[in-house]
């Protein structure tokens, strides 16, 4: 009798489970065939341009940037990626925050490299220091101090325009008179105004801001490594740069720093700044720079970027910074000499006042620039460009920064510049 219990229970455990499945089966069965009808339900097929290989052509880039990356940058920007908010990922940061502050010449705790390119530092610097309805004088020469203007106008910032046109710098009692006038909170001025080919003075700017209470924001994208500039000793209260240039490095990352009078500024504001992306509040934390235990997640940094701009910057720092204003320098005076054998005219005449990383030259009479500049592309496989804003239709442009920075490299610019003067339609007007 127990065996027969025992074998009737076993064969209702074996059929159970059976059971169980098939009447789950029934039920899900409708569910299943919606979830095979989704995953089957795409109507647009795999784009054939994304199937084939990537191609990217090798070309020399001489323009005002990016410029083209040495394989010692390239290859650190190729390591296995680490998680975002890992500690070696921290220490790494920390490598990069004392390298700008090297670059800089600054002293400033507040010292972080913002995920994304030269503009993600602009809005950063003007978006934490500003509030809406206050005032904001911006110096123009080119196209940096519009775009500026601009995106303060956004923000609400009542905006005063500096006018020059490009090639034009401002002196010191010019600046003067107008903060005495608007008496802005933010002075902006470009350093290096790539779009004209102008390395601006800077020397006194600061002494005059902090007089009369005013912060003073330095664009140094084109110029820094290039153009000598101390952000300590110029009294700088907020500076910036881009990778993409002098630094070597492949675009994606911007180096910002703010000093003690520009973080009293953006920590005692009574509005958030209008971006929470980039809102330093967090972003500092984010760095370490806040003087909290933890960092809190924020936003995931750009990990192979940032492998890239530490890696630049060892670059500069084994080299110096000296030397790589002294390099820079000797190479576009040796592009000048060039230029001038060509018969073209260098568009800023002072040469104290030339940008050494990116050189101007007025339009020679008679050609026509875009021509000049398709058919140095197509037969020497190199970028120069035209004006920029409203340098467009006065200038060619020819980019000679960090890697590119060779005499070799002037020679081949010169070389392919002769080519195109020589085949391209001159007008007999």
């Amino acid at each position: 009798m127990q065996r027969a219990l025992f074998s009737r229970s076993a064969l209702l455990a074996q059929q159970a489970p059976a059971a169980v499945d098939s009447l789950l089966a029934a039920r899900s069965a409708p569910l299943l065939q919606r979830l095979d009808r989704s995953i089957s339900s795409a109507t647009i097929p795999p784009p054939a341009c994304i199937l084939r290989p990537l191609e990217a052509p090798l070309r020399y880039l001489f323009g005002p940037g990016p410029s083209n990356v040495p394989p010692r940058i390239l290859a650190a920007q190729g390591r296995p990626i680490i998680g975002h908010m890992h500690p070696e990922m921290f220490e790494i940061m920390n490598d990069i925050k004392r390298g700008i502050q090297y670059i800089f010449q600054t002293d400033n705790n507040m010292t972080i490299a913002m995920s994304g390119s030269g503009h993600a530092a602009m809005e950063c610097a003007v978006f934490n220091t500003v509030e809406p309805g206050e005032s904001v004088l911006v110096a123009i020469n080119g196209i940096w101090g519009e775009r500026v203007a601009e995106i303060a106008e956004r923000m609400g910032a009542n905006v005063h325009r500096m006018v020059k046109t490009p090639g034009g710098y401002f002196s010191n009692k010019e600046i003067e008179q107008a903060v005495e006038k608007h008496k802005p909170v933010l002075f902006f001025l470009t350093h290096g105004e790539s779009s004209a080919g102008l390395c601006h003075p800077v020397d006194g700017i600061g002494d005059i801001c902090r007089k009369h209470n005013c912060l003073f924001l330095v664009d140094t994208v084109a110029s820094l490594g290039a153009a000598p500039i101390f952000m300590d000793k110029q009294n700088i209260d907020i500076l910036y740069t881009g990778s993409q240039k002098a630094l070597n490095a492949p675009p994606g990352t911007a180096p910002i720093s703010f000093n003690d009078r520009a973080c009293h500024k953006m920590f005692n504001r009574k509005t958030k700044p209008v971006s929470y992306l980039f809102d330093m509040t967090h972003l500092s934390n984010y760095w370490g720079c806040d003087g909290q235990p933890a960092r809190v997640y924020h936003h995931t940094g750009p990990v192979s970027g940032f492998f890239a701009l530490r890696e630049s910057l060892a670059v500069i720092a084994e080299k110096g910074l000296e030397e790589s204003w002294k390099k820079h320098k000797e190479v576009a005076s040796y592009l000048y000499r060039g230029l001038e054998d060509l018969g073209l005219k260098l568009f800023i005449p002072e040469r104290d006042l030339r940008l050494p990383s990116v050189t101007t030259i007025a339009i020679p009479d008679g050609y026509n620039w875009k021509e000049l500049l398709a058919y140095i592309m197509k037969h020497h496989q190199m970028e120069m460009t035209g004006g920029l804003g409203p340098s467009i239709g006065m200038v060619m442009r020819i980019g000679l920064m960090g890697y590119n920075c060779e005499k070799v490299n002037a020679d081949m610019a010169l070389h392919a510049l002769a080519d195109a003067l020589k085949n391209c339609k001159k007008s007999k007007a």
